[in-house]
């Protein structure tokens, strides 16, 4: 079992981090196990170790970090655990399910294997990283146990059904054992505590509402560094058209559109009326050039273009394509982009971030993303 972090197990960072936030516990709850936000034990993580935070986006891997010169794909685990197992979900599949609800157990334990190392190898081309690995909180009886496990891919070869029943079917490979509920699309894997995991003993508050409260009141607050802010921070936009479809002749498919002779790589992410109406001052003029930077560090020249600045385009228009068809998507050149190809990877949106400088970056959403952002 390769453990890249337990060296680091002495991070005085981390450690005090997630011990303050575990002392705290019986302000959420009157359990002796620890209580910590799996939100918070990310962001502690990212906050300790200079990792970058990949979780807004809820791919397959929650951080990004450099071990050794490689760059790392991490999944970020906090669950409380009475024995050495616990099952956790790692996968959705919400838009597939029914599809998968047509299949026979032997061939939904297939799709299932390979729809989960799709999604493990989107989110690697995504985010350029070349290894992966889960990092664990787990949370016991007044202690927490911290340890790194594989992060395997599904080997279909050796799949093996355990159980099937009417709620859930519990199927393995030769390395791992995992658990499909029928009812949630929800994937989850059993992970087990090594006997090497590192124990840290965590002493909880009996009275927490005290303590901050004389902290607060000895702090002279003069400003409080606000969240990302809706339409000022960022804007989600739809990779599809009109009724939730990816058109084949417009959008991610211009290229495949009549008239004028196209070559692939004409493609453009659709900016919705909606988005000009209610955040006017996101974006900068229709065809003024602004600089776009991929989660994997691709530096492109951007712009709004076409009437009614409805288009989302790069210069060269090719790079915003190989970005996010061919090397994201893994579509060949000439392949029509479809639902079924976003449904599979359980995404249909961006997200468009502008920091302070007019700077902005683009990353993947999940499925209904940017219809909950714009009808909140």
């Amino acid at each position: 079992m390769f453990t890249p972090f337990k060296h680091n197990f002495s991070n005085t960072e981390y450690l005090n981090l997630l011990d303050v936030f575990a002392k705290l516990s019986g302000l959420f709850s009157e359990n002796t196990k620890p209580f910590i936000n799996y939100r918070i034990a990310e962001n502690i993580f990212c906050k300790a170790y200079n990792a970058v935070n990949l979780s807004r986006s809820d791919a397959a891997f929650d951080a990004k970090l450099n071990i050794n010169g490689i760059p790392y794909g991490i999944g970020l685990k906090t669950f409380t655990v009475n024995k050495k197992k616990s099952l956790e979900k790692v996968a959705e599949f919400n838009s597939m399910s029914a599809e998968l609800m047509k299949l026979d157990s032997y061939s939904l334990t297939t799709k299932l294997a390979e729809l989960r190392n799709e999604r493990i190898d989107f989110a690697k081309r995504l985010y350029g990283v070349d290894k992966f690995i889960y990092h664990i909180v787990a949370r016991k009886e007044k202690e927490l146990v911290l340890f790194d496990t594989n992060y395997d891919y599904v080997d279909l070869p050796s799949l093996n059904i355990i159980k099937d029943s009417k709620s859930s079917i519990i199927f393995n490979d030769k390395d791992n054992e995992y658990n499909f509920n029928y009812s949630k699309s929800t994937l989850l894997k059993q992970f087990e505590i090594p006997e090497t995991a590192f124990r840290y003993p965590i002493e909880i508050l009996e009275d927490p509402y005290t303590l901050l409260v004389e902290i607060f009141s000895n702090l002279s607050i003069t400003k409080v560094k606000d969240n990302l802010i809706k339409g000022i921070d960022y804007v989600l936009l739809p990779l599809y058209g009109r009724d939730k479809t990816v058109f084949s002749k417009s959008g991610l498919n211009q290229w495949n559109a009549g008239g004028r002779k196209r070559v692939y790589g004409e493609v453009y992410i659709p900016v919705p009326m909606s988005i000009h109406n209610k955040y006017p001052d996101f974006f900068p003029n229709r065809d003024e050039i602004f600089k776009l930077e991929t989660p994997d560090n691709k530096i492109f020249d951007a712009k709004l273009c076409q009437d009614s600045s409805k288009a989302l385009m790069t210069n060269p228009n090719k790079a915003l394509s190989d970005w996010l068809l061919r090397q994201t998507l893994h579509l060949n050149e000439g392949e029509i982009v479809t639902n079924y190809h976003l449904d599979k990877l359980g995404v249909d949106s961006v997200i468009i971030y502008k920091d302070k400088d007019n700077k902005y970056k683009i990353d993947i959403m999940k499925t209904n993303s940017y219809e909950e952002f714009i009808n909140e």
